[in-house]
């Protein structure tokens, strides 16, 4: 989202002998972020009277002994400026929003025929949740494989669903850090503890196939992570945020950043830790249950020179997680320790990244006895992975009103699944492969006076060999290699009917390439084992939406409504091969196809300054509507995908008092497997969030998590497993510079 900064710079101008009589008169000039004039923004009085309007350079003058201003502008939120005799920045909120992940440049929403939404960093901080997860579940219709917070889920329950279309151990959709993918290498899953809290400085959420630009994963949307930058002009800033509460819950981040001439640093760390809470519920527990937790640290790096030009730079960053995690029984346990590094450039018209991570994941499998008093250990796995990707993008406006960009990127990865085994005859079991994904992109974007056109395609190339199996006392297994070229198109276009108000439409195709750990990995959560199949192929996607958007600026609101079609071919998911008391097997296949059809809205409304209210709603009728082998299936739900989701926000703000944001989120019954046997109730979460400057450089803030400690059904693996219960934490805020 496109933010606006309101620079206000004041001064008492020497007005001389001859002006001895007059006023003197404070002057300012209104800024938006990327140092543009606003004309026309309106300077009051506390009493509302108009005291000027910004020109065409965004200068303004009001008389002097005025110590309060409020200041606006037709779609951003009102400034309210106090002591006009110094110099201050305040951040505003655009409704009409600007993305950039949709088409890899800024875009005006209104001109976008995708639909996004945006978080800002205000409201990534003043959100209750904890961990990134938590706080895009405000987005309707963003969702992870099961309800519970990544801060006790097992990580390959990590993924994302957007759209309706629900999602595996992998995740359907696709998440990037600054154009670099974020998806775990081996799995797909998403770390969502991986980088300190301040490093993200936005996110916005794509919603709707968009392997056009983005290749494999981008089914469902993708997720946009903005990082944070360092300080324009010459100088250092720090903040540290540190807190504690319920479950023994900390998340303790701090951020420093220098800039010296063309030359910049910005480091951050981070130590996320929870003893968690039992999973399993009360009447069902036994001798083995117990907490499932995270204590988990994370550090980043990033090192910057200004080129010729403020947009122009070169950087090298990297980053680390450290995360240790205890499952829910004394023998279940996962480990990761994950580096990612990349460095790149933005020079002119030219995009580029080089990157690459080295993983190191294990994790512990056991089986639990009927009655749930003893559990026996079965499985010790390790799975290393190492990923290499570059990736580079151009742009160039042959007009004022037609843009082309082209594009391409690659990434490899090698990984293996080692392990222990301590059921049957024991032994080990090796399985190493290596899968390479190319891509190359177009799009052409061009603006006829009320019109935007899009139309954008990409051809992938994405092959999985060099796959083997090793075993004890066996000869060595040659497993299946295979490859797939796959052409994404996308067209798309926006009406605007007047200055707040358009019409959108796009369709498109997307696929998703099966994962190493889907084709190579057996997994296991809870009492649900999970095989691998190596004969699994892409999935392929194809969808539309049609799209109104309205923008009130008067009553300072806005409305998206999206109608939403996506059809996936040869999905990838689990089905259930045999059940008994203990275990639930079940196996990963193409499924025939699946659906998801419905409609989402978001509205944003601030009526007044000190109030703002935002939220969303998405209605999904996601059923599977062809499998030939199972045809008992059809009709089914998608497992872990409510019809109805709900979510709101209001946001209530004073000088004296301080900030309170209220969070409610809300959401339909949905099912946990394929079958549709294992009925999770609806859940309504209501979380708050208060606070208060102690000063210049220090915030106190609370909030609370479910703070009706409602009962949320998370899953049944078959046993039922709940979801966060009510929490509380206190927290401290410091900070120096910008």
């Amino acid at each position: 989202m496109r933010q606006a900064l309101l620079l206000l710079t004041f001064g008492l101008a020497a007005c001389g002998m001859a002006l001895a009589q007059a006023p003197l008169l404070p002057h300012g000039r209104v800024l938006d972020s990327s140092g543009d004039s606003i004309a026309g923004a309106e300077v009051r009085d506390k009493d509302h009277h108009l005291l000027a309007v910004s020109d065409a350079d965004g200068n303004f003058s009001v008389p002097s002994g005025i110590h309060t201003l409020f200041v606006s502008e037709g779609g951003f939120a009102t400034a309210t400026v106090t002591n006009p005799t110094q110099v201050f920045l305040v951040t505003l909120t655009r409704l009409e929003t600007v993305n950039v992940t949709a088409y890899r440049t800024p875009l005006p929403a209104l001109d976008s025929p995708a639909s996004v939404r945006v978080v800002s960093s205000a409201q990534l901080q003043q959100s209750s949740a904890p961990l990134l997860d938590g706080k895009l579940r405000q987005v309707p219709g963003f969702e992870l494989f099961r309800r519970s917070s990544s801060l006790v889920a097992n990580p390959t329950t990590e993924g994302v669903s957007l759209r309706g279309l629900g999602s595996t151990a992998a995740s359907r959709s696709l998440v990037v850090f600054d154009d670099v993918p974020m998806n775990d290498p081996y799995g797909g899953w998403i770390h969502w503890d991986e980088l300190p809290a301040p490093v993200i400085r936005s996110v916005e959420v794509v919603r709707g196939g968009a392997s056009d630009l983005y290749g494999s994963s981008a089914i469902g949307g993708v997720v946009s992570l903005l990082p944070a930058q360092p300080p324009v002009n010459d100088g250092a800033n720090f903040a540290l945020d540190t807190n504690y509460g319920a479950l023994e819950t900390t998340d303790d981040s701090g951020i420093g950043a220098v800039r010296h001439g063309a030359w910049s640093a910005l480091g951050a760390a981070g130590v996320i830790a929870t003893d968690g809470y039992t999973l399993v519920a009360p009447n069902l527990r036994g001798a083995v249950d117990q907490p499932s937790n995270v204590h988990a640290q994370n550090g980043y790096l990033d090192l910057d020179r200004r080129l010729a030009g403020d947009d122009n730079h070169v950087f090298l960053r990297g980053n680390v997680l450290n995360e240790a995690r205890h499952n829910g029984t004394p023998l279940t346990t996962n480990g990761n320790r994950l580096w990612r590094y990349a460095a790149g450039t933005d020079w002119h018209e030219l995009s580029l990244r080089l990157f690459g991570d080295d993983e190191h994941y294990r994790q512990t499998f056991s089986s639990i006895a009927t009655g749930r008093g003893s559990e026996t250990l079965t499985r010790y796995a390790e799975d290393p992975a190492a990923e290499l990707g570059a990736a580079a993008h151009v742009h160039h406006a042959f007009t004022p009103k037609l843009l082309v960009i082209a594009g391409a990127d690659t990434h490899d990865v090698r990984a293996s699944d080692d392990e222990i085994l301590f059921t049957g005859s024991g032994g080990t079991l090796t399985t190493t492969g290596r899968q390479r994904q190319t891509g190359v992109y177009g799009e052409a974007l061009a603006t006829p006076g009320p019109w935007t056109l899009s139309g954008s395609a990409r051809v992938d190339h994405f092959s999985n060999f060099d796959a083997e199996q090793f075993a004890s006392a066996t000869a060595p297994k040659t497993l299946p290699a295979f490859s797939e070229t796959v052409f994404d198109p996308r067209l798309g276009l926006s009406r605007r009917i007047g200055p707040h108000f358009a019409l959108s439409a796009s369709a498109f195709r997307a696929y998703r390439a099966p994962t190493q750990n889907e084709l190579y990995r057996t997994g296991q959560v809870g009492q649900q084992l999970t095989e691998p199949n190596a004969n699994l192929r892409s999935e392929r996607a194809t969808g539309w939406e049609t799209g109104a958007q309205a923008e009130l600026p008067r009553l300072r609101s806005s409305v998206r409504v999206s109608w939403f079609w996506t059809q996936v071919n040869r999905p990838i998911t689990a089905l259930t091969l045999s059940t008994t008391p203990t275990l639930t097997t079940l196996i990963r296949e193409n499924l025939g196809q699946i659906e998801s059809r419905g409609l989402s809205a978001d509205y944003a409304l601030a009526p007044a300054p000190w109030i703002s209210l935002e939220g969303g709603y998405q209605f999904a009728i996601a059923t599977v509507t062809k499998y030939a082998q199972e045809p008992q299936l059809v009709g089914n739900w998608i497992p872990q995908v409510a019809r109805e989701m709900a979510t709101a926000r209001l946001r209530l703000t004073s000088h004296r008092l301080g900030l309170l944001s209220l969070e409610e989120r809300t959401s339909g019954r949905q099912f946990d497997d394929d079958a549709n046997q294992y009925l999770l109730h609806p859940y309504f979460r209501f979380d708050a969030y208060a606070t208060r400057s102690a000063g210049r450089h220090l915030d106190i803030y609370a909030s609370g998590e479910n703070l009706f400690d409602r009962s949320i059904e998370v899953g049944r693996t078959p046993i039922l497993t709940l979801g966060t219960p009510r929490t509380a934490k206190i927290g401290l805020r410091l900070h120096w510079g910008e």
